[in-house]
């Protein structure tokens, strides 16, 4: 058998006549072993993805590291279920990985509006978005995957394929995963709670006439992520940190200073607008701006988006009207098992408002609905890694709250149960688009559909429990606000403080609205808003050590000896990024656990452990270390 995808997988010829990789002998890949592995992997992706987004405000597909590390473990415990049974554990990573980039955009939110959550009223609300969301991708399976292929090109879906075809070469991604993870784990337990005996933030503020921040936070998982996504995406992120602590912040700070009198900063009565630092700008008007920024972002995301809602609807019921294989009797009761869970999660969330529970729940599995099928489509189109979840989310929810709103639903505890509609809502959107992803994967090499449904809805679950106590474990630290918080949450923020702000009336509209305007601006500039905003939003800590990372891959790409040099070195590099995430993500997790449990006590560094200089040392280590295996990777002669 050669060891690569036949033309036909990529088009040029009908989705009903494509013979798969496997077209012979049985399609399952599954055993109670492959299952096992694959609840597992779940677990650990939804975790490292859980703490690695809510820290950088992107998260990382986990197809292809789940396809590598599947293949190993394959090979060791279930070896004759072989690619088929790879194809499972991919899937069941990228359920998990799915789950927790859809809901660490909302649920964080709960906590910074001063609320609680729960751990089995979210279970609800997020197993209701798993079901309801994979029973309406799989409705339309038949026109996403089969009868659009070649037209939706799936990009990520092949690059995963190609992944599970090579296998042979899985044991090289294999070690530099290793490595990676190595590096992200040894400097994380030396600058996290483990530890803690040496500083990692780079820091220089400036507090005279010129207000202005530049930090640089060493934190190998944000190197990773930067290596990942690219010179491109992380210096438009970095760009719009500039516009932030080198335009926006000292421009304010320069007419705060001309303040008189004991006028105090409109939500901080304790600080006089003449005596604010960089922090109190930062966070009480800078923040704002972001928001509008990603608001309007969202909008018009959402907006350019109604051409593709229409005809993916129209497209869908052409298809069901010509195909009379439609949903199997297990898709028709994962339909009916995600509304029912979805009106049971209503009634649980509502307080005990019947009204609210009837109303806002069928909005939300209407808005869903949309959302799922658009999401489906899209990731034919750009794949999971760029998929707009949270500008379909924020769409979704400015339409709940101005429900809620005209409902005189406006106290504090209405806040929460609308953010918890919202959680249903971007759970639905984000599982969607992973299990989209999956199934061409499995449609190409020749899986079983309906064993690829049931294995990523097992995934989807465990992923909602495992997110839901992450955030549960870090609630803590997820619930501070002002300067120097420890986790970013710019997409939870944002709906935190949009949700609460038009229900309470509070929101700083003129921030808000400037914000919006300039989204507007970099519209019509044909910027991604999107990436500029969350590049606003973030710490410059956060986007200059992503940029490190993209640059780092830039002089991998600027120093390949051939194109085949390069390809290699990239792949390896990808591989050992993705270890420096997983490395960075669980490793500084487990510290947290420890911490919380009285394990061990966080301690504070001192004298030169604690300075910029010991910083330094660090960032240095951590490129040398990174480069090098990179560097030295070579492409192997065919023997």
């Amino acid at each position: 058998m050669d060891k690569k995808l036949s033309k036909d997988a990529y088009g040029g010829i009908a989705g009903k006549d494509y013979v798969p990789y496997i077209s012979s002998g049985k399609n399952s890949g599954g055993n109670a072993a492959v299952l096992i592995i694959g609840i597992i992997l779940a677990a650990l992706f939804a975790a490292s993805t859980a703490y690695s987004g809510m820290k950088s405000g992107l998260t990382v597909a986990a197809g292809i590291p789940g396809s590598i590390i599947g293949s190993a473990l394959i090979a060791a415990f279930a070896k004759q279920k072989g690619i088929l049974g790879k194809n499972l554990l991919q899937g069941m990573s990228s359920g998990g990985e799915s789950i927790a980039s859809g809901m660490i955009f909302v649920l964080p939110a709960i906590l910074l509006i001063g609320s609680t959550v729960s751990f089995w009223e979210t279970l609800v609300v997020g197993v209701g978005g798993v079901l309801f969301g994979l029973a309406i991708a799989s409705l339309v399976y038949n026109y996403l995957i089969v009868e659009e292929h070649g037209k939706l090109v799936y990009p990520e879906s092949m690059a995963i394929s190609e992944t599970l075809v090579a296998s042979e070469g899985a044991g090289e991604s294999l070690k530099y995963m290793g490595i990676g993870f190595g590096i992200g784990g040894v400097i994380t337990v030396i600058t996290s709670p483990f530890l803690n005996v040496a500083n990692n933030v780079i820091s220089y503020v400036n507090e005279s006439f010129y207000k202005w921040r530049f930090q640089v936070e060493v934190n190998p998982l944000l190197l990773g992520i930067g290596f990942i996504v690219g010179l491109e995406v992380s210096l438009i992120m970095f760009a719009g940190s500039i516009l932030a602590n080198f335009g926006i912040l000292p421009l304010i700070g320069y007419f705060t200073a001309l303040a008189k009198g004991d006028i105090t900063v409109w939500n901080n009565p304790d600080v006089t607008v003449s005596a604010m630092q960089v922090s109190h700008i930062a966070g009480s008007y800078v923040k704002y701006i972001g928001a509008g920024m990603m608001l309007s972002g969202g909008l018009i995301g959402a907006i350019r988006l109604i051409p593709t809602i229409i005809s993916s609807i129209k497209e869908t019921l052409n298809a069901k009207s010509t195909n009379d294989a439609e949903s199997s009797s297990a898709t028709k009761l994962l339909l009916l098992c995600g509304i029912v869970v979805g009106f049971i999660a209503g009634f649980l969330i509502s307080g005990g408002n019947f009204l609210m529970a009837i109303a806002v729940s069928v909005l939300s599995l209407v808005l869903s609905l949309l959302f799922v099928i658009v999401s489906g489509r899209l990731t034919g189109t750009i794949g999971t890694s760029n998929l707009p979840v949270s500008g379909m989310t924020i769409s979704s929810l400015v339409i709940v709250t101005f429900l809620f709103v005209v409902m005189g639903w406006t106290n504090p505890e209405s806040n929460r149960s609308l953010l918890l509609f919202g959680t249903f809502i971007v759970t639905a959107i984000a599982t969607a688009g992973g299990y989209s992803q999956s199934q061409k994967v499995g449609f190409i090499i020749g899986g079983d559909k309906n064993e690829m449904q049931k294995y990523f809805a097992i995934a989807g679950v465990v992923g909602v429990a495992v997110v839901t106590g992450t955030i549960l474990l870090l609630s803590n630290q997820l619930a501070m606000t002002g300067d120097n918080v420890p986790f970013a949450l710019p997409q939870a923020n944002l709906i935190a403080t949009l949700t609460a702000g038009i229900i309470s009336g509070k929101l700083p509209w003129a921030m808000v609205i400037f914000g919006v305007v300039m989204g507007i601006v970099f519209f019509f500039l044909n910027l991604p808003i999107m990436t500029v905003a969350i590049g606003f939003y973030l710490p410059i800590s956060t986007t200059s050590i992503i940029l490190i990372g993209a640059l780092i891959r830039s002089l991998v790409e600027r120093t390949s000896a051939s194109e085949q040099d390069k390809e290699v070195k990239v792949a390896n590099g990808i591989s050992l990024s993705s270890g420096l995430v997983a490395g960075g993500s669980i490793i500084g997790l487990i510290g947290i656990i420890l911490q919380v449990s009285g394990v061990i006590k966080g301690i504070e560094p001192s004298g030169f452990a604690n300075s910029n200089g010991m910083a330094f040392i660090i960032l240095a280590a951590l490129v040398v270390a990174t480069i090098i295996p990179i560097m030295n990777s070579k492409v192997k002669e065919p023997k």
